[in-house]
C-alpha cells in the first residue's frame, strides 16, 4: 500500500488490541470516518485512492460516482476485497474490484447517468491498513442530465448530509483550482455542518491545470476564504496517466517535483501534496487514539484496584504448605463464628436490604407469626359453644342442673391448651429452619474449600437438630405443666361472679365511620404505620389508590400521604375481622380484607375493605399487627352472625351457663396465651440459638480436628484454583496494559487544533478592487496580496443551502460596459421541484 504513515500506526493499534485481548476485552477505538465532498470531476476519487494507496475506483469524465461507496479498511494478514452484496467472494485483483463497482452501480442506476442513495459497501482486508471507514460520495451537480431527476442537486445534497453530519466524520472538501473558490459547494456544505471548522480540511486539486499566469497561492496560504485547518494542494494523475497505468509512486514523485519547481508554491512544498495530506489525516487518527487513552487508563486502573486485594491474598497463599493450611482453617472457622453471630444479633456490616434474614426473621417469627398462629388455631364460635353445651349436659347427666359446673370449664380449657402444641412446635420448626439457612449463608465464604464447608455445615446442622429435639421436649413439658393445674386464683382471672355479670351486661359499641370519632378520642396507642392500597374502589370513583395507614388499639385511619396532615377516614376496629383475598391473575399485589361481623358497611357503601401490599410477608405482618389490635382472622365456616345451636335446643338458664363458661374460658386462655407467648422465645433462645452460638465458638474447631487429616479439609476446589490463576493472570495483564498505554502516551504526540479564525468569508476575504478588471469565470486570479477579485462581495448567504452564491457574485462582477453579453442560463435556473428542502 502507499500510505506509510498509516502503516506506522498499525503496530501501535495492535499493541492496544493485544493488551485488551490479554484480559478478555475488546479495544473499541472507533476511529473517525473520512468523507470526500466536492463537485463533479473535482478529483474526489483520486484523493481517496491516494490515501489508500491502491487503484480500485472507476474513472472517467462527467458523472462517474453515482452511488455512495462506503469503504471499510480492515487490518488482516492477507490482502483482498469483499463486497457486502457478494458476501463470501474474496477478490484479490483490484481491477476486478473497479469493474464490480461499475456493474453494481449500473444495476440500480442504469447506464444513463442515473444516481441512487443506496450505498455500495466494500471491505478491503490488508496488513497495511487501519480499521477505518472511507466514503466516496457523488459529485455535487446542478443540471440534470440523462436519467437524472429534476431535483438532482437536492438529492445529492441530502445524500452527502447523511454522512458528513456525524461528529465522527472528517470532511475533505475537494475543490479544483480552476474553479472560483467562492462557488465551492463542498466548502458551503462543510461550513453548514461544521461551523467551528474542527472537522474540515480543504483540498485543492488540479493545480497543474490552471491557466498560465494564474495560481492559487492566496488560497493555499489560507488568506482567501480561510479555514481553521487550512488547505492542502494535491496534483492527481490525469486520465491519460490512469489509462496508461501510471504507478502511484511515480505520480507522487511527479507531484513533489511540481511543487518544488513552481515559483508560487515552492515555499509551501513541505506542506503540500498527497504525502502531506496522508500525514495530516494520520495525525488526526493519532490524536483520536491519544484522546481515548485516558478513558482506557481509567477503566484499567479501576479493574486493577478491584483485583488488587484478592491478587495480594493469592500471591501470599501457598497451597501445599501444611502450616499455612492449619492457620487458614483456624481463621476461616473464626470468621464463620463471627458471621453467624452477626447474622443473629444484627450488625451494620453487609446489611441485607432485600429481605429479612437471620435474627430479624426469627424476631418476626416470635412476635408476629407465632401470636397469629395461636389465634388462628382456635375453633369457630359455634363449635366452641356446642362443646360447652355438651360438656354441661353430660356433667349434669339425668339431673337438671341448677348451677354452672366448674368441671365443664376445666374440660374445655384443657382441650384448648392441648391445641397449643401445634403452633408451639411450628414455631420451633420455623426458627430451626431459619438457623440452618443462616448457617448455609455463612458457609458461602468457605466455598473455596468444599470439604471444609461440607463438614462445617454438617456438624453445625446436626447440633441444631439435636437442640431442636430438646427444645420441643421443653415446649411439650410447658404444655403438660399448664394442663397439670388450672389456676383459677390467678390475679388476671375474672372468676365466676364477674363472668356472670359480664353475661348480663349489654355490649356498647361505637358508631361506624367518622361519626364514631368522638368515641375514639380517648388516648390510643399506635401499633403500626405504613402504605397500603385500597383496591376495591371502582374506577368510576377513582380506582385503587395508595394511602398512609395508621393502626392504633382502637381504630384504623388513613391519610393522603405520610405527612399525616390530610385525614381521609377513621375506621373503628370494633366488630371487625380480617380474611384472606385470593390473588387474581391480573393483580401483582397481595390482598387481605376487613369486614364487619354485624353485616354493616365498613367503608362508605362497601361491605368490606380490601387492602393490598407488595408481598405476602407484608400481608402477614399487617395481619399480625391487626391481631394485636384485637382484629381476629375469620374462622372457617364463619358467616359473621351470632350463631345458634341448630341441633340442640337451649333454655335460657342453659344459655346463661354457656355464656358464663365461654367468658371464663376466654379469660383463662388469655392468661395461658400470654404466658406461652412469653416463654416460647425464651425457651428457643436458651436451648437452641444461644447454645448453637456457644457450640460454634467452643467445640466446632475441635470436632473438625477430630475428623482426621486436616489437609484434606483444606484442599482447594478446582474452581478456586482456576479462579486464583485467572485473577493472577488478569492482574498481570492489567499492569502490562497500563504500561503499554504509558508507552504509547510517551511515544506519540498530539497536534493541537489550530485556533478559531474569522470565517466571515465574503466580507473579509473578497474585498472588491474597483481598479481591477473582473476575472474570467472558472479561473483562479493571479497570486499576491493585491490580486484582483471578482468585483463587490456578495451578501452573506441566505439560510437555504439551495441558493448558490454565484448568482449575486456574477451579477456584481459583470460591468456595465458589456451590456450585450447574455446572462448565463444556469444561475437564473429556478430551484427544481422542492426549493424549501433543507438537507440538514
Amino acid at each position: 500500500m502507499g500510505n506509510r504513515g498509516m502503516e506506522d500506526l498499525i503496530p501501535l493499534v495492535n499493541r492496544l488490541q493485544d493488551a485488551f485481548s490479554a484480559i478478555g476485552q475488546t479495544c473499541s477505538l472507533d476511529l473517525p470516518q473520512i468523507a470526500v465532498v466536492g463537485g463533479q470531476s473535482a478529483g474526489k476519487s483520486s484523493v481517496l485512492e491516494n490515501f489508500v494507496g491502491r487503484d480500485f475506483l472507476p474513472r472517467g469524465s462527467g458523472v462517474v460516482t453515482r452511488r455512495p461507496l462506503v469503504l471499510q479498511l480492515i487490518n488482516h494478514d492477507k490482502e483482498y476485497a469483499e463486497f457486502l452484496h457478494c458476501r463470501g467472494k474474496k477478490i484479490a485483483d483490484f481491477e476486478e474490484v473497479r469493474k464490480e463497482i461499475e456493474t453494481e452501480t449500473e444495476r440500480l442506476t442504469g447506464a444513463n447517468k442515473g444516481i441512487s442513495p443506496i450505498p455500495i459497501r466494500l471491505r478491503i482486508y490488508s496488513p497495511h491498513v487501519l480499521n477505518l471507514t472511507l466514503i466516496d460520495l457523488p459529485g455535487i451537480t446542478k443540471v440534470p442530465v440523462g436519467d437524472q431527476p429534476p431535483d438532482i442537486e437536492y438529492q445529492i445534497r441530502d445524500m452527502i448530509m447523511q454522512f458528513i453530519c456525524r461528529e465522527n466524520c472528517l470532511i475533505l472538501a475537494v475543490t479544483p483550482a480552476n474553479m472560483d473558490l467562492a462557488n465551492s459547494d463542498a466548502l458551503k456544505l462543510a461550513k453548514d455542518v461544521d461551523i467551528q471548522g474542527q472537522r474540515t480540511i480543504g483540498v485543492i486539486t488540479k493545480l497543474d491545470l490552471m491557466d498560465e499566469g494564474t495560481d492559487a497561492r492566496a488560497i493555499l496560504e489560507n488568506r482567501l476564504l480561510p479555514l481553521r485547518r487550512g488547505y492542502i494542494g494535491v496534483v492527481n494523475r490525469s486520465q491519460r496517466d490512469i489509462d496508461g497505468k501510471k504507478d502511484i509512486k511515480v505520480a507522487l514523485a511527479a507531484e513533489r517535483r511540481f511543487f518544488l519547481s513552481h515559483p508560487a508554491y515552492k515555499h509551501l512544498a513541505d506542506v503540500m501534496g498527497t504525502p502531506y495530506l496522508q500525514q495530516v489525516l494520520n495525525q488526526q487518527l493519532t490524536n483520536h487514539i491519544r484522546e481515548t487513552l485516558p478513558a482506557f487508563r481509567s477503566k484499567l486502573q479501576g479493574q486493577l484496584l478491584a483485583l488488587g486485594k484478592e491478587a495480594e491474598e493469592y500471591r501470599q497463599y501457598q497451597p501445599d504448605d501444611p502450616s499455612r493450611k492449619t492457620k487458614a482453617m483456624l481463621q476461616l472457622v473464626q470468621h464463620f463464628g463471627q458471621d453467624f453471630e452477626k447474622k443473629i444479633e444484627g450488625s451494620g456490616d453487609q446489611v441485607d436490604t432485600v429481605e429479612l434474614s437471620g435474627g430479624a426473621k426469627i424476631n418476626r417469627i416470635f412476635h408476629e407469626r407465632f401470636p397469629f398462629d395461636l389465634i388462628e388455631m382456635e375453633l369457630d364460635e359455634k363449635e366452641l359453644r356446642r362443646e360447652i353445651t355438651y360438656a354441661i349436659k353430660n356433667i349434669h347427666g339425668v339431673r337438671t342442673g341448677l348451677f354452672t359446673p366448674d368441671l365443664a370449664f376445666e374440660a374445655i380449657v384443657k382441650r384448648q391448651i392441648i391445641k397449643l402444641k401445634g403452633p408451639c412446635i411450628k414455631c420451633v420448626d420455623m426458627v430451626v429452619e431459619e438457623l440452618i439457612r443462616t448457617v448455609h449463608q455463612c458457609t458461602l465464604k468457605l466455598a473455596s474449600f468444599p470439604k471444609l464447608r461440607e463438614e462445617t455445615e454438617r456438624i453445625v446442622s446436626t447440633h441444631i437438630r439435636d437442640q431442636e429435639s430438646q427444645s420441643k421436649d421443653q415446649v411439650l413439658l410447658h404444655i403438660d405443666i399448664q394442663l397439670s393445674y388450672i389456676n383459677t386464683n390467678h390475679e388476671d382471672f375474672i372468676g365466676f361472679t364477674n363472668a356472670q355479670q359480664r353475661t348480663s351486661q349489654p355490649s356498647v359499641k361505637p358508631a361506624a365511620g367518622n361519626q364514631g370519632a368522638a368515641f375514639l378520642l380517648r388516648r390510643q396507642i399506635v401499633i403500626r404505620k405504613g402504605w397500603l392500597t385500597i383496591s376495591n374502589i371502582s374506577i368510576i370513583k377513582g380506582g385503587a389508590k395508595a394511602y398512609w395507614f395508621i393502626l392504633s388499639t382502637e381504630s384504623l385511619s388513613w391519610f393522603k400521604d405520610d405527612e399525616e396532615k390530610e385525614k381521609k377516614y377513621m375506621l373503628p376496629l370494633d366488630s371487625l375481622k380480617v380474611r384472606d383475598v385470593e390473588k387474581t391473575f391480573m393483580s401483582a399485589k397481595h390482598t387481605f380484607a376487613l369486614f364487619s361481623t354485624e353485616q354493616r358497611n365498613v367503608y362508605k357503601d362497601y361491605r368490606h375493605l380490601e387492602l393490598a401490599c407488595d408481598s405476602q410477608e407484608e400481608v402477614d405482618s399487617w395481619k399480625a399487627s391487626l391481631l394485636r389490635a384485637g382484629v381476629y382472622p375469620e374462622k372457617a365456616g364463619e358467616d359473621g352472625e351470632n350463631s345458634s345451636l341448630d341441633s340442640v335446643s337451649m333454655d335460657p338458664q342453659l344459655e346463661r351457663q354457656v355464656e358464663s363458661i365461654r367468658n371464663l374460658v376466654d379469660s383463662y386462655m388469655s392468661i395461658v396465651h400470654k404466658c406461652t407467648r412469653d416463654l416460647m422465645p425464651k425457651t428457643i433462645m436458651h436451648l437452641v440459638i444461644n447454645n448453637v452460638k456457644e457450640f460454634i465458638h467452643s467445640e466446632l474447631l475441635a470436632q473438625l480436628y477430630s475428623i482426621g487429616d486436616q489437609s484434606v479439609l483444606m484442599d482447594e476446589s478446582p474452581e478456586q484454583a482456576r479462579r486464583r490463576e485467572e485473577v493472577m493472570r488478569t492482574h498481570a495483564a492489567l499492569k502490562e496494559a497500563l504500561d503499554i498505554i504509558s508507552d504509547i502516551s510517551t511515544s506519540t504526540a498530539s497536534v493541537p487544533l489550530p485556533p478559531p479564525i474569522n470565517t466571515a468569508w465574503p466580507q473579509t476575504s473578497l474585498a472588491p478592487s474597483h481598479r481591477a478588471p473582473p476575472p474570467l469565470r472558472g479561473k483562479m486570479s493571479p497570486s499576491g496580496p493585491g490580486a484582483p477579485s471578482r468585483g463587490p462581495a456578495p451578501p452573506a448567504p441566505v439560510p437555504s443551502p439551495h441558493v448558490s452564491n454565484s448568482n449575486s457574485s456574477d451579477a456584481h462582477s459583470r460591468p456595465s460596459s458589456r451590456p450585450s453579453r447574455a446572462a448565463p442560463s444556469i444561475p437564473r435556473r429556478q430551484p427544481p421541484a422542492i426549493p424549501s428542502r433543507n438537507p440538514h
